[in-house]
């Protein structure tokens, strides 16, 4: 393969998106009586609301509920006449981020799904093992409760896997951000969103008028004025009428049915969510118009492809997610495969580069020290050992393979090891360099069901066990957000210890408490009603494949097109080396190659075409590359405030129905 050559225009761009903010020399402590606060009132008054939003429309908070947080404690600070530094912010931010993740609320969806007709129509009720839910005659006779002896092995293994998640954590994530930020300084363009929000908000509670808090002033403006009109007007109506009230589609205007005679097998629509434009403007341009690349492609080649006889599982009639999933069987699933593999090969043969000649870049571009230099412990950020986190890797992954072999023990205990040790590192470094490149992840569909089905097991416990599947990509963006604030390690450390329990005490008693509003699905919970039925079907046609008879799952895996996906891959990143073009088009082709939602790509396209073309010829590009990320931060918050408020009318609205007069 052709040593791949950045073209200096490329080099140009991605120093830029590094300096956006540039790292700090001095970090402080962030932890202190205000998270502990925090992850009191987040766990009590936020968890609630996030979990119930998405019962009811299918969304949760997400982001936006971490911005509600911090704005709320700023408020009292000020009128306390003190100040927050910004890592005090930062680690608030955090910790938002963790409690906004339900652990027990998927024993909500358990309850459904032993009880559920499909279970039962395809046989699978009686194979649920205990430690998933009790069977439906105990949970009649128990009641809508989880606080009996039946439900403890499941009430357990959310604990115990929930430890081993904590833990896990500074694992491999730790020394992929290692490799990727200090090693190949890659910029991470989505990280100061988090950063430069936390410290505009910092700035602010000091009452100085800064360039950071106009620009989060005028986003979360923009958030209210549409988050008034995405979330609040459905979540209100929904709550005093009978049915909600749409003014714009939620998730998306479906138009595939409508196109599929001129674009057989393309999932076609548009979505209006306001905040993928956002998203466009902060994102490396060649990454959105690769992604846009890649969906143009996947619309040009489906047509074929099914004329061909090629896609022959999508028919007419089929809406945007069977014709996602049809598509993924016949082709896109192998296709895929290959592509992510040529990612990987062209990231390792990156870092072997990178090692061999011993150097790393500074954050100002210039020349710095070895790689032995890059991953030595920085004085004042409180890094661990990369050894030590590998060591932690290690032993949690083994933990996982511990508990699988305790929960399955008739399942090839090989594959956990392939799972943690061979899949888990390849697809969590591809999604690292995706992540420090273009802000974007890596998802390779159905790899976990075409293996169980090819290892030859047969029951039906091995879907419901915490197999040592991960990617850890993702939490680079979280490291590289601590050091740019300026937040010791420790802070963080600490902020999990404390927060962990309460995450835990809220979660199961707020799970409770829904199901003891009314049965999960009910009126009471639309999308609940709506859509949970249809996955149970779709969850249970999977699992019937390994519990004896034929499956479609088979047939999905086909090496010949893994080979031309590895192939087209390495070769578009050769062409694109030798003519100096820049390589994020192809790590944005990932995203469009028919592994995500197609719906939000030309507003992300939008975005970036307007940024670019626009407001960086209005504002200079290095202004506007700081100005962006400030924006978003300062849009998802208003989206959430929006949404905190009309999530509280509802949730008093359901319990007030609750009173018996």
């Amino acid at each position: 393969m052709p040593r791949p050559r950045k073209t200096e225009a490329e080099d140009k761009e991605l120093q830029q998106y590094r300096d956006i903010l540039l790292t700090p020399d001095h970090f402080e402590e962030g932890f202190g009586w205000q998270t502990v606060a925090g992850a009191i009132m987040m766990g009590f008054l936020m968890m609630p609301g996030s979990m119930y939003l998405d019962l009811v429309m299918g969304q949760s908070l997400g982001p936006a509920a971490r911005w509600v947080t911090v704005i709320l404690f700023l408020e009292v600070a000020k009128r306390s006449f003190k100040t927050l530094k910004q890592q005090e912010v930062f680690v608030l931010f955090y910790m938002a981020g963790m409690i906004m993740s339900s652990p027990f609320s998927g024993l909500l969806w358990n309850q459904f799904l032993v009880q559920s007709d499909a279970a039962r129509a395809f046989g699978v009720t009686e194979q649920i093992p205990s430690w998933v839910a009790p069977q439906p005659a105990v949970i009649a006779e128990a009641g809508r409760t989880f606080f009996t002896g039946a439900w403890a092995p499941a009430l357990l293994l959310v604990v115990v896997g929930q430890i081993l998640a904590r833990i896990d954590h500074w694992g491999l994530g730790y020394v992929l951000y290692r490799i990727t930020s200090d090693v190949e300084r890659l910029p991470f363009p989505m990280a100061p969103v988090g950063a430069m929000g936390s410290i505009a908000l910092a700035e602010s509670t000091t009452g100085a008028e800064t360039w950071r808090w106009r620009c989060f002033t005028i986003g979360s403006m923009l958030g209210l004025g549409f988050g008034l009109l995405y979330v609040g007007i459905p979540s209100i109506t929904g709550a005093l009428f009978a049915e909600p009230m749409f003014l714009l589609p939620i998730p998306w205007a479906e138009l595939t049915p409508r196109t599929e005679r001129v674009l057989p097998a393309v999932a076609t629509g548009f979505t209006f969510d306001m905040g993928l434009f956002m998203v466009g403007m902060v994102m490396p341009f060649w990454a959105v118009m690769g992604e846009l690349f890649g969906f143009l492609f996947t619309a040009a080649a489906n047509p074929i492809l099914y004329h061909h006889n090629v896609l022959t599982t999508w028919h007419e009639g089929m809406r945007t997610v069977e014709t996602l999933f049809a598509n993924s069987l016949d082709f896109y699933l192998s296709f895929g495969i290959g592509i992510s593999f040529a990612i990987a090969v062209v990231g390792f043969y990156k870092v072997h580069v990178s090692f061999r000649q011993g150097v790393g870049r500074t954050t100002t571009g210039g020349e710095g020290g070895s790689i032995r230099k890059s991953l030595r412990r920085h004085p004042g950020r409180g890094d661990l050992d990369c050894w030590v986190a590998g060591l932690i890797y290690v032993a949690s992954t083994v933990g996982y393979i511990a508990l699988c072999r305790a929960l399955v023990p008739g399942f090839p205990w090989l594959f956990f090891v392939c799972y943690g040790f061979l899949y888990t590192p390849l697809i969590s470094y591809v999604t690292a360099r995706m992540e420090g490149l273009a802000g974007q992840v890596v998802a390779i569909p159905m790899v976990r069901e075409a293996s169980f089905i090819l290892s030859g097991y047969k029951g039906a416990a091995i879907w419901f066990a915490p197999i040592p599947i991960h990617n850890y990509g993702p939490m680079t963006v979280g490291f590289r957000q601590i050091e740019l604030t300026g937040t010791k390690l420790g802070s963080i450390i600490k902020t999990e210890v404390i927060v962990f329990p309460i995450i835990m005490v809220a979660s199961i008693l707020f799970s409770q408490f829904l199901w003891s509003l009314a049965p999960i699905p009910s009126a009471s919970y639309p999308y609940a009603q709506e859509f949970w039925e249809l996955n149970a079907l779709n969850q249970c046609l999977v699992v019937t494949s390994t519990t004896g008879g034929n499956s479609p799952f088979f047939e999905a895996l086909k090496f010949p097109v893994v080979g031309y996906g590895l192939a087209f891959g390495l070769g578009l990143f050769g062409l694109l080396s030798y003519f100096g073009l820049p390589t994020l088009l192809v790590y944005g082709a990932v995203r469009g190659l028919g592994q995500s939602m197609p719906h939000g790509i030309f507003l992300m396209g939008l975005g970036a075409v307007v940024g670019r073309y626009h407001f960086e010829k209005r504002y200079t590009t290095p202004q506007w590359r700081r100005y962006a990320p400030v924006l978003l931060a300062g849009f998802s918050c208003g989206v959430g405030l929006i949404g905190m408020a009309s999530i509280a009318i509802a949730l008093i609205s359901k319990s007030v129905s609750q009173v018996t007069y």
